[in-house]
């Protein structure tokens, strides 16, 4: 038997490959990063994103598809074909994730715009390490014979140019990924500059800044220190100095000094927040919520 015919038969046993260590190990990290931005995603989903029209459900759908496909790279460890197939999903997954952030960062997402966070920054590197290692599972279980290996999948062969090509497309999704987060805005201080209004929402009339969105108060802060930091500001943009009120608003302003120097804009006490789910006057989406840590309200204006 020639070296090349030995090497042929001994790709033709499946069960030897699965049990190797590569492949295992491949498996392990492929399965285990596809579950950890699943958790991410149902993270960021409980504490916000659901509220958001069209990204809740995208998240949703995100968490269980990152989850069931996670299992299913696990499950098929004895069904080599079947194991190809959920690899190159998972990896197929995790670039479109990666794809839909980076799109929501730059352009916006269904009218959403996303803004930079750790949790999204975390969440990229995980995709890329999770396409990178899927992709890898993908070709080492792909069989050069059996109709797979001929016309266009014949590139899929594992050897040094689907490694490369492996490798390529993870170094550009991490550069991709940097430029997004050196481009995007951190937390989204919402400055109100023309002066604090009012708007009907139902029967009840609500404070509301220069642009009509309307203003919350976060239960756990003090009228002089807010508990809204890191990923909580971005979802819950704290308005900041200057403002006034207009014609006929009653109440209080007053600011309290942030972390970062800037100075958040209270009102009767209570610092106050936009929330970025609300695209306009007249929503309230954030009110009575129980995210990041507390309970939100509108602020609600007597004497109007």
């Amino acid at each position: 038997m020639t070296e090349k015919t030995a090497q042929a038969a001994d790709w033709r046993q499946p069960g030897q490959r699965e049990t190797g260590l590569r492949v295992t190990g491949l498996r392990v990290a492929g399965a285990g990063l596809l579950i950890a931005t699943g958790a991410i995603h149902l993270d960021l989903y409980l504490t916000g994103y659901r509220s958001i029209p069209t990204i809740g459900w995208l998240f949703l759908l995100q968490v269980i598809a990152a989850f069931g496909l996670g299992a299913a790279v696990l499950a098929t460890a004895v069904l080599p074909r079947g194991s190809m197939l959920a690899a190159a999903a998972g990896a197929a997954f995790s670039l479109a994730t990666l794809g839909g952030y980076l799109l929501s960062v730059w352009s916006g997402l269904f009218g959403f715009k996303e803004v930079r966070t750790t949790a999204g920054i975390v969440a990229g590197v995980i995709e890329v390490a999770g396409f990178a290692a899927l992709a890898a599972l993908a070709s080492v279980t792909l069989a050069p014979d059996g109709g797979l290996s001929h016309g266009v999948l014949a590139v899929l062969r594992p050897g040094a140019r689907m490694t490369a090509a492996i490798s390529a497309l993870a170094v550009i999704g991490l550069a991709l990924l940097a430029a997004a987060a050196a481009t995007s805005g951190g937390q989204a201080a919402t400055a109100t500059g023309g002066g604090l209004s009012t708007t009907k929402i139902g029967n009840v009339t609500v404070l509301t800044n220069a642009k009509g969105l309307t203003l919350y108060s976060f239960a756990p802060d003090s009228p002089a220190a807010s508990k809204c930091y890191g990923s909580c500001a971005a979802y819950w943009p704290p308005v900041i100095a200057p403002a006034k009120t207009g014609p006929g608003v009653p109440g209080k302003l007053g600011t309290i000094k942030r972390s970062d120097g800037s100075k958040q804009v209270t009102y009767n006490g209570h610092p106050l927040y936009t929330y970025i789910a609300d695209g306009g006057r007249g929503q309230a989406k954030g009110n009575n919520l129980n995210l990041n840590g507390g309970i939100w309200h509108e602020i609600v204006v007597s004497g109007t």
